[in-house]
């Protein structure tokens, strides 16, 4: 079955337009519930986290309803990061976990993302097959088998006290200035209270939701409120996470960035002198440098891709055994600890790597020198398909004939927006803004 609804990232839009309205997310709460409510009882649990936008007051009732209908007892956690729903799926033996998050997207933005018994997003089978339920009528069920709903106020505390214990009992960040920009976000809370029990001095920034203002300014991927606060205190290291924080970005005490595919160098390697990388392989996506897969050769480790997306890693690290993971952008997944991207405990193993080696995290955070990476996005409207056009394709055809040997390129369209990406890596500096400056205007003139 193929998905119309769901992308690489769950369900993603406009909040009260489609398909993030209140109807639909009472139909998607029903028909999961009629996905998951197998045997006809009334033992079925789901927990459902959001993050800070004001929209997920709306989906979170609206889910509510819908799944109670189907007779699925909700747990509510309130705003908690994406990977606590994960974990807490498992842990409160739940048949489903749900997370109302549009990730780093803007606050008019909203997502509903789906985690099965196991605590990890759901395969696209499963939400073809929630899909199908969704197209047909959704029996409620009998009113004596109607489910219940209630909150859950120590699921934030559980989670954190389960992130303070990935690093090694005895080790503590005592001594150590650390910012934390939670982007206005589901950690503005445990981030900040992760850090100060394990003994760091924190500086906390993007603390302070109001509903609208996520990711604005702040964040992962707005990192300049955090680098010029880690320069200003003279911090030992910041860690930008995203909205539902499972990403993140690691700032050095110079203010230089790193991306996900440094840090990723980093843990393969120490993980690999440990003993502990499974089969010598990281598995990232086709958006990670080729320069990471250089490093890692070198290091007589492999480089396994797959498409974007992080629930595309997790997929290919389970069907390979693989435990560590991830994608440029900063979802880093560690399966020894958390079934997704969770980017404060990514941002643990790096602090974790600095008290052990006792390097400064300007000396941790160039393990390699990327390849020259461009990347532009070109936006599209509803029904249009730049791709097709044949003076795109022939362009493709002939940009690939220029970097063959010399680099590589990806064109692909986003799983979250009306975007289509174009990417290339090159040694050659001009070649490379010539190959993707001319992509990006044959696909605006195919518009």
């Amino acid at each position: 079955m193929s998905r119309k609804l769901f992308g690489t990232d769950g369900v993603r839009g406009q909040a009260n337009s489609w398909p993030m309205t209140a109807d639909l997310a009472l139909r998607l709460g029903a028909a999961a519930g009629r996905f998951f409510r197998t045997d006809g009882t009334n033992g079925h649990r789901v927990v459902i986290g959001k993050d800070t936008r004001l929209s997920c007051y709306m989906l979170e009732n609206a889910l509510t309803a819908g799944l109670a209908s189907t007779g699925m007892n909700v747990l509510l956690l309130g705003p908690v990061p994406t990977p606590a729903v994960g974990y807490l799926t498992r842990s409160m033996r739940a048949d489903l976990g749900i997370m109302i998050s549009a990730s780093h997207n803007a606050a008019s933005d909203n997502g509903i993302k789906f985690f099965g018994p196991d605590g990890y997003k759901l395969s696209d089978e499963a939400e073809a097959a929630i899909e199908a339920i969704l197209e047909g009528e959704i029996e409620p069920v009998p009113p004596l088998e109607i489910g219940r709903a209630r909150r859950i106020d120590d699921g934030l505390g559980r989670y954190v006290e389960y992130a303070k214990t990935t690093l090694p009992r005895g080790l503590r960040l005592n001594g150590l200035k650390v910012v934390i920009d939670c982007a206005n976000g589901a950690a503005y809370r445990a981030a900040p209270e992760v850090l100060w029990e394990l003994g760091a001095e924190v500086v906390p920034v993007g603390v302070a939701p109001d509903g609208f203002n996520i990711n604005r300014d702040v964040g992962s991927t707005h990192p300049r409120a955090a680098v010029e606060t880690v320069v200003a205190h003279g911090a030992d290291l910041g860690i930008a996470l995203d909205g539902d924080a499972d990403r993140v970005a690691i700032i050095d005490e110079t203010g230089k960035l790193a991306d996900g595919d440094q840090i990723m160098a980093l843990l393969a390697g120490r993980w690999a002198d440990a003993g502990r990388l499974k089969a010598g392989t990281l598995v990232a996506t086709v958006m990670s440098n080729l320069g990471l897969e250089r490093h890692l050769a070198g290091r007589g480790l492999r480089l396994e891709r797959t498409a974007v997306g992080d629930r595309y890693v997790v997929e290919r690290m389970r069907a390979g055994g693989f435990n560590l993971g991830g994608e440029q952008s900063g979802h880093i997944v560690m399966t020894d600890y958390a079934t997704t991207g969770d980017g404060l405990i990514a941002g643990l193993q790096f602090l974790g790597a600095m008290v052990e080696t006792g390097l400064r995290a300007s000396e941790l955070v160039r393990q390699f020198d990327p390849v020259p990476q461009l990347l532009k996005n070109v936006r599209y409207g509803t029904g249009q398909a730049p791709m097709d056009a044949p003076s795109v394709q022939h362009a493709i055809r002939d940009a690939e004939t220029r970097l063959r040997g010399r680099g590589r390129l990806l064109i692909r369209k986003s799983g979250t927006e009306p975007l289509v990406r174009v990417m290339a890596e090159c040694e050659d500096p001009a070649l490379l803004e010539a190959v993707v400056n001319g992509l990006v205007q044959e696909i605006e003139a195919a518009l």
